[in-house]
Formats: structure tokens, sequence, C-alpha cells
């Protein structure tokens, strides 16, 4: 007899079935990791896009492409009935095809299955999260499960900030009732809260001299950026969860010459929504103390916090109890880092993220999943958008 939607989720059916299915969901993930799609190289990543969109559409999916000029095209593709009665009946499932890998990098990490792990760029950030999200829905059709509509929508720029899907995630994201988002876990938690992030640049120009012959006439742009540097790295409260991060530096021609340029590239981390403002504004206000010398400062925040609201808290607690009736323990995080759940949360609309696989070395030359992980997580994903 076919399980119908009016029954109880069937969490030990759920759970063969992943397992089942693990097979071709690995599989699918080699696939995805094959095409190689670096954020900035439109080519390849429309072809990875192309690859998503094929899977979509023999799974049922209504798919449209968004596409793009000079980004890699965006994939939105709804899963079961259309909804009728708002958002109320209605998912997003959040994730992206981009990678920080340039191509030809599989020539020296190769995608490869050892010690119980799948190997390669992309693989943990986040193209097992997506395969994932593919193979619950179709655990979901195939149990006659899948009984509300679910919005995937496959981001191709998220690595460099989202420049040109953030309208589309939120939009989107407003015609639901809630966002899961396939990024890998955090150990093995899902994450309730992350940090907003900014980034400045500040450009400093000074007056060229002699170091030795006219150095009174000169006006040392790095100094002023050393005073630039203390003054924003002075602007760190851990206690508010505010970091201001100053990474990367330059200026100067030559050690005998007065620099005339000097720059610096700063990563600003924010935990309160208020914090944003205030950072912004204290950028706009920085001055220099040698007045022969001018500060451009450009940036701002790019990421809201993802907050941990009652509501995220309620998804949450349903997963865990979803988790512990498919035999393990699920639990809580948050993190410094940012993803597309930054933008939705943000609009107030309950956001669990952390969703995907379990791994390490995301961005690092030992990205994997750990492939133990697969089947129950996948098994949860499913039973979460059931439910």
């Amino acid at each position: 007899m076919p399980l119908t939607p009016d029954l109880p989720i069937p969490m030990r059916a759920l759970l063969a079935g992943a397992r089942r299915k693990q097979p071709a969901l690995l599989d699918l993930i080699q696939r995805l990791v094959q095409a190689e799609s670096p954020s900035s190289e439109k080519d390849a990543i429309d072809g990875c896009v192309s690859l998503a969109a094929s899977h979509a559409k023999a799974l049922g999916g209504r798919v449209r492409i968004h596409r793009q000029r000079d980004f890699g095209d965006v994939i939105e593709a709804r899963f079961g009935p259309r909804s009728r009665t708002g958002p109320a009946a209605r998912i997003l499932l959040l994730g992206h095809l981009d990678t920080v890998w340039p191509l030809g990098t599989l020539k020296t990490m190769p995608c490869k299955l050892r010690e119980g792990r799948l190997w390669g760029p992309g693989t943990l950030d986040m193209k097992a999260g997506v395969a994932m999200a593919f193979t619950a829905i179709e655990m979901l059709g195939e149990a006659a499960l899948l009984n509300r509509e679910i919005v995937l929508l496959l981001n191709s720029e998220e690595e460099i900030g989202s420049p040109v899907s953030r309208p589309i995630t939120e939009r989107l994201a407003a015609e639901c009732a809630a966002v899961y988002v396939l990024e890998p876990a955090q150990g093995l938690a899902y994450k309730t809260a992350r940090k907003g992030t900014g980034k400045w640049r500040i450009e400093v120009k000074g007056v060229a001299a002699h170091a030795g012959v006219d150095f009174e006439k000169g006006a040392n742009a790095i100094r002023e950026l050393a005073r630039a540097v203390e003054t924003v790295s002075g602007w760190t409260d851990l206690a508010r969860g505010l970091t201001v991060s100053v990474g990367v530096a330059g200026g100067g021609a030559r050690s005998n010459v007065v620099p005339a340029e000097a720059w610096a590239e700063v990563d600003v981390r924010i935990a309160r929504n208020g914090d944003g403002k205030r950072i912004e504004r204290k950028f706009a206000g920085l001055r220099p103390v040698d007045k022969r010398c001018t500060l451009v400062v450009t940036g701002g925040i790019n990421r809201p916090p993802m907050q941990r609201t009652r509501a995220t808290v309620r998804l949450f607690r349903q997963a865990k109890a979803m988790a512990a009736e498919l035999g393990f323990i699920l639990e809580e995080a948050s993190t410094g880092g940012a993803s597309d759940g930054n933008f939705t949360s943000a609009l107030g609309i309950p956001t669990l993220d952390g969703m995907g696989a379990v791994g390490e070395g995301a961005h690092a030359r030992n990205e994997s999943i750990l492939v133990e992980h697969l089947a129950p997580r996948t098994a949860l994903l499913a039973a979460m958008l059931s439910g």
C-alpha cells in the first residue's frame, strides 16, 4: 500500500530509502564535482547549471533558468503541487553551484572515493548538499509524500557575494514559509545563526619625495595607512561578536622614496543587525591625521547577520526530534561565516542552515565529505521537507 501524506512521516522507511539511493547519490555528487564551476568562469558554471537543470527536469521539476550576462545562470526548480494557499505551504531549498576552485583543479585534486570519504573540489561546499536535495525530493516523490511545493534555487556566484542572485533569492524566500540552506554542516550540527559580513578598501594618497634629500617634503602614505589600520582594528568588540580584520595591505615603490600610495582591505563580521549601520558610519568618518594625505574608503556590509530567532529555533527543534527518530543526535551551532541564508533570515523568514553534507576542508586542499553521514542527513532533509 503506497504511503499517503496524511500518515505520520515514516522515518525508518525514509532512512532505508536514503541508504538504497546512496550509490546514485554519490554518483550525482561526483558528476557535479567533475563539472568544474569557479564563480568567475561563466561558461564553466553554466555547464554545471545545465547538468543540474537536466536532473531537475528528470525528477519532474518545473525549471526556470534566470539568464545572466556576466555571471553564471541561476536555476529555479519547483517540485510537488503548485501552491494555491500562499507561503504556508511552500519551502525554499537554497544552494549554490559555484566553487572557489579554478579550472583545472581536478588534475591535482581528483574526485575520488577513499577511506570512507569522497574527495574533490566543491564536494563539501557544496555540491554534495545540492545532490542531497535532489535525492530527498526524489524519495518524497516516490513515496507519495511530496505534498507541498518545494522551490529549489541554485545560485551561481555565492562565493563572490551573490551580486546578481540576491534579489532572486529574496523574492522567492518571501513566497515561502521557511528556508532550508544546503551549506555544509558545522561539525555534525545544523546552523541557527551566522555572522553578517562586510568588506572595505582603504586607499591613501600621500606625497612622494626622496627619502634622503627631501624627506620633509614627503607625506608618507604607508604611515598614514598604519594609523588607519590601528584605528579600524580598535573597533573590534568581541563581546558583541564584532570583528574588524585588516587582511591584505600594500604600498610604496622603493625603500628610498617616501611612499605616495598605500592601501588595505578589511574584513568585518557582525553578529547584530544594528552594528552594520554603526560600523558603516565609522568607516565613512575615517579621516587622515596628516592633512597632506587623502583617504578614499569604499565598501560596506554585504550580508546582514543571520540572527537566532524563535521561529528558526522551532525549525531546529523539529529537526532534532526527527533526527532522534532516525537514530542520531543533531546539535545546534552558530558560525562566523556567511551564506545566502543571511539574506532570507534578514527578511524575517525562518531559516535553517548547514543542512548539507558533513566533512572538512571547505576551500582547502583536503576538501571532502564523510560518506557515512549522507544517508541519515538526506533522510532528515526529506522528513523536514515533508513535515
